[in-house]
């Protein structure tokens, strides 16, 4: 028997816990609650790592965001009967030139580089206007923008090229087209002989004069709807549908952009318009393939259908 509890008192004294005071059971009890917040914390350090970006950067700021996710491409409605408001040199520059002659892109001159527009400036003004308005090597015809009138381009050529070393003068505007219609006709009746007074018709062309009158009033119905005729095919368009197409269609249908039938070609419209007005209106405010509904524009149902309807009205 004694034997017995000798052999018990060893084994329970061989076996004596790890936690011999006080100050040892309450740092066990810490350490149980803030080693596994520590590994819980670095699990989701982890899992977000890739998420957070590089110490100094902005790609997270609202303008960076907003940068990122606005639309391609921009477009305004404006009135196509309004007077033509030009845009200056320095404006055409940064909305169509600035993409390549800041950067010098396809070995374009850089905006102030003076010895990249030397040579340029040596040739002159007029063969670095005919390469801005036709295109050269890489360059495009006006810069890729067909929307740019003549005199807009000259603007930016003089800007370009002054910032480059040149001292052109700026451009003159271009009168209005009714100060051209005004001047014109001021000119013709100016430079038109006086007519004759009528003379009085003698008694016995008195009857043939009758005759030719009534000739002229059979002749004046026919006269009439003749004219009546393309007047009224002309206002069956709306001009609405103008306005958006030189807003907004135009940037893939002048050029056929990813397979869009340019505007006036009868061949690449027939099959479309043998489907009918009501199909031809359902894609553009739907969308098909690579064209995005409305053109990706906010117009309203009723310009769409009038967009379509000027674009067909070309090719027929």
């Amino acid at each position: 028997m004694n034997n017995t509890e000798d052999h018990v008192e060893t084994t329970i004294e061989g076996h004596e816990g790890l936690i011999k005071t006080p100050k040892q059971l309450i740092v066990t009890v810490v350490l149980a609650f803030i080693v596994p917040v520590i590994i819980i914390f670095l699990l989701i350090r982890l899992v977000i790592s890739s998420a957070i970006p590089a110490a100094g950067s902005d790609a997270q700021t609202p303008e960076a965001i907003a940068s990122r996710i606005k639309p391609v491409a921009g477009f305004a409605l404006v009135d196509a009967n309004a007077p033509k408001v030009f845009k200056t040199g320095e404006q055409v520059f940064e909305s169509t030139c600035s993409a390549c002659h800041t950067a010098g892109v396809a070995g374009a001159p850089k905006l102030g580089d003076t010895a990249a527009w030397a040579p340029l400036i040596k040739e002159g003004y007029e063969s670095m206007l005919q390469i801005a308005l036709h295109g050269k090597g890489a360059m495009p015809a006006k810069g890729g923008n067909p929307t740019l009138s003549d005199f807009e381009i000259e603007r930016a050529v003089v800007y370009m090229a002054n910032k480059g070393g040149a001292s052109f003068d700026e451009p003159a505007e271009p009168a209005a087209e009714g100060e051209e219609a005004a001047a014109d006709a001021a000119k013709a009746s100016a430079e038109a002989p006086a007519q004759p007074a009528p003379t009085q018709p003698q008694p016995a062309a008195a009857a043939s004069g009758d005759a030719a009158a009534a000739q002229q009033a059979e002749k004046a119905p026919a006269a009439q709807a003749e004219q009546a005729a393309p007047a009224t095919e002309t206002a069956a368009v709306d001009p609405a549908g103008e306005k958006l197409y030189k807003s907004v269609c135009f940037a893939c249908h002048d050029a056929g952009v990813a397979g869009a039938p340019k505007l006036g070609d009868k061949a690449a419209w027939g099959p479309l318009i043998a489907t009918g007005m009501d199909a031809m209106v359902e894609i553009a405010l739907h969308g098909k393939g690579a064209m995005p509904p409305r053109g990706g524009s906010q117009a309203s149902d009723e310009e769409i259908h009038a967009a379509v309807q000027y674009m067909v009205s070309k090719a027929q």
